[in-house]
């Protein structure tokens, strides 16, 4: 008798990749062989997704040369341009990011080729024009225009600087660009693994990342450090005057009525998230100039309690909420800003899926009756 199939595919090996890898009880996470520990702080995004999609770190000239890219390819084409009212007043975040894409591949001029060059040109473009949608996307429903883009600056101070509507401080702009760096490629995730087998089939990488987003839409993929942050903020509002003495008995109450914590906990990671330690320590430096750091209180405690009760560690989304927060970022657009890192990850995962293509088929076990007698409709 055959094995089992494994549920959720856990443990199989869908694809080989030189983009990411995990070492799941050492609690490491590497990019192209380089730890993520020493990219954290020490690399731009902008450095990491030219690693990603073009295959090496760049020297300066080429980090020059692919940040005039990103300046060159902003710039959103006008059938995006044109609809956006209509989307935003119509559509949630995690849609409309889905749709704009989908829409944006109209006015790209390599739309219809899959080749090499072409596609590291696409991805350059779908790299420096995601932040803009989500900044202009949030400027639309409020009503207003977005902010122009400088480009002095960094990808993740304009972001911020188009969110916003007023320039952010040099630490602001750091460690955006450090979570940017954090959450920029993550092996054989659900959305990453959607972008290749649409990428398997041939089909252009704006289908595929349209098919990553999709994916990512999904609260078990994406949605997590949105539903992290609703959970603090409903703690807070009904915690009376000591919200962070408040965290343990509710969270101990819901661990026992058998709910999930969102924000613990890993498929992979066996001890911490690599990407937590380092967002746990720029959520207290935010907390901390804010004026205001009950939420990164209440966190702590809310770890020190589940770790306690189940024995399990944060993953990225826990302190990622946090971060985004006290970053003034709106929650609702938690799931979109991610989609602004992985865009490097998931249009180099599309880019090795081309070079080495082979459909993407798995088998399945059939569970259904068999050997069954069909009846004709006028004798049923």
């Amino acid at each position: 008798m055959a094995d089992k199939p494994s549920k959720g595919l856990a443990d199989v090996v869908a694809a080989s990749t030189a983009l990411s890898d995990i070492d799941g009880q050492a609690g490491r996470l590497f990019y192209r062989g380089y730890d993520i520990h020493q990219l954290a702080g020490s690399s731009t995004f902008e450095e990491i997704a030219y690693l990603l999609q073009r295959g090496s770190a760049p020297g300066l000239g080429e980090l020059n040369g692919y940040r005039a890219e990103l300046v060159a390819g902003r710039t959103p084409g006008a059938l995006v341009t044109s609809t956006l009212p209509q989307i935003a007043a119509s559509q949630g975040p995690m849609e409309a990011m889905r749709s704009l894409v989908s829409l944006a591949s109209a006015d790209d001029p390599d739309e219809s080729s899959n080749a090499a060059p072409a596609n590291e040109r696409k991805a350059a473009r779908l790299t420096a024009q995601q932040p803009i949608l989500v900044a202009a996307y949030h400027a639309a429903r409020e009503g207003r225009e977005s902010v122009p883009a400088d480009p002095s600056l960094s990808l993740a101070a304009n972001f911020l600087l188009q969110l916003r509507g007023t320039p952010p401080s040099a630490r602001d702009a750091e460690i955006l660009d450090t979570c940017l760096v954090l959450h920029a490629d993550h092996t054989m995730n659900a959305s990453t693994f959607a972008a290749r087998v649409c990428a398997a089939t041939l089909s252009d990488m704006h289908s595929a990342v349209v098919a990553a987003l999709g994916t990512l839409k999904g609260p078990l993929h994406g949605g997590a450090n949105e539903q992290v942050m609703r959970g603090l903020e409903a703690i807070r509002s009904t915690g009376g005057s000591d919200p962070v003495a408040a965290v343990g008995p509710v969270t101990r109450d819901r661990l026992g009525a058998g709910e999930k914590i969102m924000g613990f906990g890993h498929r992979v990671y066996k001890t911490e998230d690599p990407r937590a330690t380092h967002l746990r320590q720029m959520s207290g430096e935010l907390a901390a100039s804010s004026g205001d750091d009950t939420y990164y209180r209440m966190s702590r405690q809310m770890e020190e309690t589940v770790f306690a009760e189940k024995g399990l560690y944060p993953n990225v989304d826990f302190y990622a909420a946090t971060v985004y927060h006290y970053l003034g970022i709106p929650t609702d657009l938690f799931t979109p800003v991610f989609s602004v890192s992985r865009m490097a990850g998931w249009t180099a995962h599309v880019m090795e899926q081309h070079a080495d293509n082979r459909l993407i088929r798995p088998d399945s076990e059939y569970i259904g009756d068999r050997d069954l007698t069909w009846v004709a409709l006028s004798e049923r």
